[in-house]
């Protein structure tokens, strides 16, 4: 509500007041399979529909140079369906190869060549960025197109399945600094995100088991099929069925799509984190391996450690307990690394994670399939049991799985 303020003048109106408003935004999120065979309108389709009179636009493409070692002729693949589409997409100015993995988020060095690509190239606020590539290019590659003339437009092709089913739909962009997970960066959504099954065919075995621990979270928190289907399908995934496992990863996109753009809080402005579920350990042991640890096998290291932690605290029941743990390990992914054995460093991410999220801690835990609940608090010497407990639980079911194998 406005009002009028009094003053000595007469010939000087003052208001002050509060508007609220909102930006209108349109997520557009699509799957296929060889999107860069001619004859498939995927991406061109994405590509137009992200920007006015797209082919009066310009664009620059950064690729992941662990999806050019896999895919020796992307770049080639690319410039012809640039050319076959030129009608009706923008103009392809540059192919930027960069170093995938953390590696890509450790410094500015990469942003300041996306940066100085853009500028060189005239990318205007309507032109755009195309980037494929693993979660931490394209991290680095939204930041740098989120800062350059306070926005130009992006298109995301994840390359990997954690990108695929949860970060490449996301609305986050950032590079670590300080030693510090994502301290520098921003929410800007993208245009559009383009997922590409046969980008997902040569990923080496780390990559491929790390983006499950992505679908487990969210499965934990919304989806109880999910997770019973994680559980029947979790030999297809050891044997990388990518067409029996694909469901798997876009419905985990569709779940955090949803939670993006229908729970409420798109730029996390309050304190309740649940896609956060089991990242605040995740990321202080990520910052503690100088992130040698991948991002998706410490998720389900943290996952594994909430758990254990909430059935110690009676929040969750042991049962439920078991079974997260079980399907971690056969989905092949880790449930301790030797980072556990500093808990007192451990917990100083509790700090951490309090001061990322600004001010007051808040951690989801789940109590059921579907339901999460939060706590603000957290029983330091509880927490330090759980740690030893669950160094101790991972001896005992690698121990079983090797005896069944």
């Amino acid at each position: 509500m406005l009002r009028r303020m009094s003053g000595e003048s007469n010939q000087e109106s003052v208001f002050d007041g509060t508007t609220p408003f909102s930006v209108g935004w349109k997520h557009v999120l699509r799957f296929t399979t060889s999107a860069f065979e001619v004859r498939n309108r995927s991406l061109a389709d994405c590509l137009a529909e992200s920007t006015e009179q797209p082919a009066k636009r310009r664009m620059i493409a950064v690729i992941d140079d662990g999806v050019t070692q896999t895919h020796p002729s992307m770049r080639t693949q690319l410039e012809e369906y640039v050319a076959a589409h030129s009608d009706r997409i923008p103009r392809l100015m540059e192919v930027l190869d960069v170093p995938g993995g953390e590696v890509a988020k450790q410094d500015e060095t990469l942003v300041s060549k996306i940066l100085d690509s853009i500028d060189r190239h005239g990318i205007c606020r309507k032109s755009m960025v195309l980037v494929i590539g693993g979660g931490a290019v394209l991290d680095a590659a939204g930041y740098a197109a989120a800062i350059a003339h306070r926005g130009v437009r992006l298109v995301r092709m994840p390359s990997t399945v954690l990108g695929q089913c949860d970060s490449g739909v996301g609305v986050k962009n950032g590079i670590n600094r300080f030693g510090k997970k994502n301290f520098t960066g921003t929410f800007c959504p993208p245009n559009a995100v383009l997922c590409d099954q046969a980008l997902l065919n040569s990923l080496s075995e780390a990559d491929w088991s790390s983006g499950f621990s992505e679908i487990v979270k969210i499965a934990l928190l919304q989806d109880e099929v999910l997770l019973e289907q994680l559980e029947r399908l979790a030999p297809a995934v050891l044997e990388r069925q990518v067409d029996a496992v694909m469901p798997l990863i876009a419905r985990s996109a569709h779940l955090h799509m949803q939670h993006i753009t229908q729970g409420g809080d798109p730029f996390e402005l309050n304190e309740a984190r649940p896609l956060d579920f089991g990242h605040w350990s995740a990321h202080k042991l990520e910052q503690m391996s100088d992130f040698e640890l991948r991002h998706g096998h410490a998720v389900s290291i943290g996952i594994a450690l909430d758990m254990v932690y909430a059935g110690r605290m009676g929040l969750t029941k042991m049962p439920l307990v078991e079974r997260t743990l079980g399907l971690l390990v056969n989905l092949g992914l880790p449930i301790a690394c030797e980072q556990l054995g500093d808990a007192e460093g451990l917990l100083q991410g509790l700090e951490e994670f309090r001061e990322h999220l600004g001010g007051q801690l808040t951690i989801t835990m789940v109590r059921e399939p579907g339901e999460p609940v939060d706590l603000h608090e957290i029983d330091p010497a509880e927490m330090a049991e759980a740690i030893s407990e669950l160094l101790h639980r991972s001896e005992q079911l690698q121990q079983d799985r090797f005896s069944n194998s």
